[in-house]
């Protein structure tokens, strides 16, 4: 990608690809059931960032988390992040597709990339913090895939904010206004 900027057409698209695959995460963070698991037999507790279900007897019972004031903040700061990962990804796929690409544009996405990881990790503290501290347990239980997939988001946002941000300061490298330097010199 350095070696031909991003006007190489192959190259363009890696900073809005990894960004769908954040989008592509956090789907899954959200929808996944298994933010929290049994680790050992027998598998008696479930929960997801909505609600928590237990075995009792041969059956699940669930019960909403919507119900508690934690359960809403982790929810909604989540929510938030992920909203603003896909306002995101949308900006990226515009400013990539112009022609001239607009460095300050750019910047901006980083800047909100990281706006969108704080409220990611908001949401993945207050969870496991209340959750563990509020609700009844049994066995040993492990935070398990789907709260997994809610981190990775969490430093993709970071990463790539980083990546965001300190991409238009090799704004005349990218667009090839700069001759290359030679540390060889012949006699």
């Amino acid at each position: 990608m350095v070696k031909y900027g991003l006007d190489y057409t192959r190259c363009r698209w890696i900073l809005p690809l990894l960004l769908g695959i954040g989008v592509i995460f956090g789907i899954i963070a959200l929808a996944g059931r298994g933010w929290l698991e049994s680790q050992t037999l027998p598998y008696v507790q479930q929960a997801s960032l909505w609600q928590n279900c237990r075995r009792l007897g041969g059956e699940w019972s669930c019960e909403s988390l919507m119900g508690y004031a934690w359960g809403r903040a982790a929810a909604a700061t989540y929510l938030v992040g992920f909203l603003l990962l896909v306002i995101c990804f949308a900006l990226a796929i515009i400013a990539f597709a112009i022609d001239t690409l607009r460095f300050n544009f750019i910047r901006g996405i980083g800047g909100l990339l990281f706006v969108a990881a704080v409220f990611s990790i908001m949401g993945l503290v207050i969870y496991p913090v209340k959750f563990s501290s509020e609700m009844e347990m049994t066995g040993i239980n492990m935070f398990s895939w789907a709260y997994g997939f809610g981190w990775t988001t969490a430093i993709m946002e970071i990463c790539l904010g980083f990546f965001f941000c300190c991409l238009p300061n090799y704004e005349d490298q990218i667009l090839g206004n700069v001759k290359p330097t030679y540390f060889y010199s012949s006699p």
